[in-house]
């Protein structure tokens, strides 16, 4: 299992303060964030794309890329890269150099994102938005498993005798997790490529993405990559901890209160009833998080928002401090206990790299009989 951490990249006010951080503030301190996930043990940083405010990533490849010159081990990914109004050929482009920079430490989320707007700024229709997604990832594993492209469609330019350069890695491109929150289209693309699909799993009830999820599964079972309890599964989810549980609620009330992603709506305590927020003790967030794979089976990676709603850049290392001494070791003890032999390891370069070669070496075997 890999554990990590994803923003979405707001920028909101505090409300205990008063204070709204920069943009140059909370750029730094995603930096920040990334290099404590990868010191106190975890797995993955990933980062959202947006093009609007109140958000500042506008750019995640460059970010992750400074990040990844200031880490040697974590995976560094997308929490959303758009592929709607993004040109394949310029992602395509952009992970691989990435690639080669963090020396394999890079896959992403594909996404339609939630901005509406977004479309018109780059030249599109929303209502185009699912035959957009289907045909740019079409065109982006095109650019990525071959060296010369002729290919044509229904929203891009053509491409004549066109390779995308860099080259992926080692011949092996980024690993594709496809996301998405309402639209079962999307993951039977994922299926269908035999890729990974994760499930946002923040706002919404368990059943809504146990639908997705179990649509998933069984179509990657139907396209013939394995058993749909095979299939590769990524969830997010929250979390604030304080040791005493009262003290989590009473600092984090404020904040769920006046966010603009959680405010006016539920109470906290129904919120935390009803989705994978928890608020409580390390012990809390334990046993909330072990419960995922109750409803969605077993999966390859579970990432947490915790930079979100206004937290101070300190309160967010505090956290994740407090994750790695007594939350990270039991997961990981648990989740390798209940993990059954023929469910297969989380995506890595090295391993993809190991199994391209197996492959090349038993075409060649075969060839030579």
């Amino acid at each position: 299992m890999q554990i990590g951490v994803f923003s979405v990249s707001d920028i909101t006010t505090d409300p205990t303060t008063g204070h709204t951080p920069t943009e140059n503030e909370r750029i730094k301190a995603s930096v920040a964030i990334a290099k404590k996930v990868e010191e106190i043990g975890m797995d993955v940083y990933a980062l959202g794309e947006h093009h609007n405010r109140p958000f500042f990533s506008s750019s995640p490849t460059t970010t992750l890329a400074y990040i990844a010159a200031q880490t040697e081990r974590i995976t560094l990914s997308t929490a959303t890269t758009l592929i709607t109004t993004n040109d394949p050929v310029k992602i395509a482009e952009d992970f691989a150099m990435l690639q080669h920079l963090a020396d394999g430490r890079v896959d992403l989320v594909l996404g339609r994102g939630n901005t509406a707007p977004v479309y018109p700024w780059f030249g599109k229709n929303i209502q185009d938005g699912v035959e957009l997604a289907i045909e740019n990832y079409s065109l982006l594993r095109k650019l990525w498993d071959e060296d010369t492209v002729n290919w044509s469609g229904k929203f891009r330019t053509p491409l004549q005798n066109f390779t995308s350069t860099p080259r992926p890695l080692d011949g092996v491109a980024p690993f594709v997790w496809h996301g998405s929150i309402r639209t079962p289209q999307i993951a039977e693309v994922a299926a269908y490529f035999g890729d990974g699909f994760f499930a946002n799993n923040i706002f919404w009830p368990k059943e809504h993405y146990q639908q997705l999820i179990g649509l998933y599964r069984e179509r990657y079972e139907h396209y013939g990559h394995g058993k749909a309890d095979q299939a590769i599964v990524g969830l997010g989810g929250q979390f604030f901890m304080r040791k005493n549980s009262q003290d989590a609620v009473k600092e984090f009330r404020p904040y769920f209160d006046n966010a603009p992603v959680y405010g006016h709506g539920p109470s906290l305590e129904d919120f935390t009833s009803q989705t994978p927020l928890t608020v409580g003790s390390p012990q809390e967030v334990i046993e909330k998080t072990l419960t995922f794979r109750e409803y969605f089976g077993d999966y390859q990676r579970q990432l947490f928002l915790i930079d979100h709603a206004g937290l101070p850049l300190k309160t967010v290392l505090e956290q994740l401090d407090l994750f790695g001494e007594e939350v990270l070791p039991v997961l990981r003890k648990e989740y390798a206990a209940r993990k059954p032999a023929h469910v297969p390891e989380p995506p890595t370069h090295a391993g993809r790299v190991a199994a391209l070669l197996a492959a090349q070496d038993a075409e060649k075997s075969a060839a030579d009989a």
